[in-house]
């Protein structure tokens, strides 16, 4: 009789444990709001990844790789401890410059870390994370062409990405120096940096960091130059709806403790320093002293 009474009292412990704990879960549950919300109730988290933007977030043959795809699942790491769903659904999205914006905006993705600049123009439209990289906007053209800084385009066929950052900056530019350039706007990188090679453009201008991916990547490197005065200085960030507080502060202490523990710098010299997939490149591109700066105190500054 005193093994059944234990036995019952167990089963009743062991029974009001676990309705403290759905209790807890449920109540979990009702203080969430925004995005997070949105993916407990999903069951997943929509991560938008770029297809071509090495060496940040690309496709390697085998799956999305890349120094801010790496960031992006960290923080859905973070996302799976915060809501106690370890078993959470990642549904990868691909999107280019031209959508990316929109398809956060009609909930099509919940997270974007690729290659997206921070400016105070894009405010209005989402919200976005401490910076993560900061770079020059320049241009990548054939070496052969005799074109070493931006005067050299005037009248010439010019590339670069839609619904870019760069798009604006060259636009601006070629109104205010009244260069006649004839600028077309690619439907993502890799379409524009076609367009140099298959000498439809003569310069591709876009962030620093992108125009050395192609590059070095290219079948042949040393045919082309990156080049040309800076025609400004930005910097990339995560990417999220409006008004999130929640997910702000679960998205920048992420990134946050990359930095300042040392991570980023490993993860920065990992992609930037050392052969990459598929096919080991190295993009010899060291870390910066504004990277450093960056990297000891972490903030989300729009440079523009």
């Amino acid at each position: 009789m005193k093994f059944a009474a234990c036995r019952s009292s167990r089963m009743r412990s062991t029974l009001a444990a676990l309705v403290m704990a759905w209790l807890a879960g449920a109540a979990q549950a009702q203080d969430l709001t925004g995005t997070l919300r949105k993916i407990h109730d999903d069951g997943v988290v929509r991560l938008g990844v770029r297809e071509a933007s090495i060496p940040f977030s690309y496709f390697d043959g085998h799956g999305t790789v890349g120094y801010s795809q790496t960031i992006a699942l960290a923080i859905v790491e973070q996302i799976k401890k915060t809501l106690d769903l370890p078993d959470l659904k990642v549904r990868e999205v691909p999107v280019t410059s031209s959508n990316r914006i929109p398809m956060l905006q009609n909930n099509q993705i919940d997270l974007e870390c690729g290659s997206t600049t921070h400016t105070h123009d894009r405010e209005s439209e989402a919200a976005f994370s401490d910076s993560f990289f900061q770079y020059a906007v320049r241009m990548i053209v054939r070496r052969s062409s005799g074109i070493t800084d931006f005067p050299d385009l005037a009248g010439k066929a010019v590339v670069t990405t839609a619904g870019t950052s760069d798009e604006r900056l060259l636009r601006e530019l070629n109104a205010n120096r009244h260069l006649n350039m004839r600028i077309t706007s690619a439907r993502d990188h890799p379409d524009a940096f076609a367009a140099v090679k298959e000498d439809r453009a003569v310069a591709f201008v876009m962030d620093e960091p992108i125009v050395y991916g192609f590059k070095a990547t290219d079948p042949h490197p040393d045919d082309f130059l990156v080049t040309g005065t800076p025609l400004g200085y930005e910097a990339y960030a995560c990417m999220f709806r409006k008004g999130d507080a929640p997910m702000r502060g679960l998205v920048n202490g992420v990134i946050d403790r990359m930095q300042t523990s040392g991570d980023a710098e490993r993860l920065y010299n990992t992609w930037f320093t050392q052969p990459i997939p598929p096919h080991g490149i190295n993009l010899n591109f060291p870390l910066s002293a504004s990277m450093r700066a960056l990297f000891a105190h972490p903030n989300d500054h729009a440079l523009d």
